[in-house]
């Protein structure tokens, strides 16, 4: 019985590292895409950015405290974090402001 909470606690922690990664990865290109657009301006896409590697610097940081991982309190606050940047992202590519 401990074996297998063990595995699942080692799985969720897996699966909460490699959501906070692929929000990374997806949020990043979300920028990309709107400065190909041109629907992030360059003061935009600078504050997204700074914003992001907060987010980022946050992360490892908290990773490295903990060895390679978040904690649960962790992850929420970062999946709180990466929900504002998100809205913010949407936010600027659609306020009409453009390159």
């Amino acid at each position: 019985m401990m074996m297998g909470a063990l595995l699942l606690g080692a799985a969720s922690s897996v699966l909460a590292q490699n959501e906070v990664n692929d929000r990374e990865r997806n949020q990043q290109e979300r920028i990309g895409q709107g400065v190909e657009s041109g629907s992030l301006t360059a003061g935009e896409t600078a504050h997204l950015e700074k914003q992001e590697a907060g987010i980022n610097k946050e992360v490892r940081q908290d990773r490295k405290a903990n060895g390679g991982h978040l904690t649960a309190k962790e992850h929420r606050q970062v999946n709180r974090q990466q929900n504002r940047e998100s809205a913010r992202i949407y936010k600027d590519k659609h306020n009409g402001k453009t390159q």
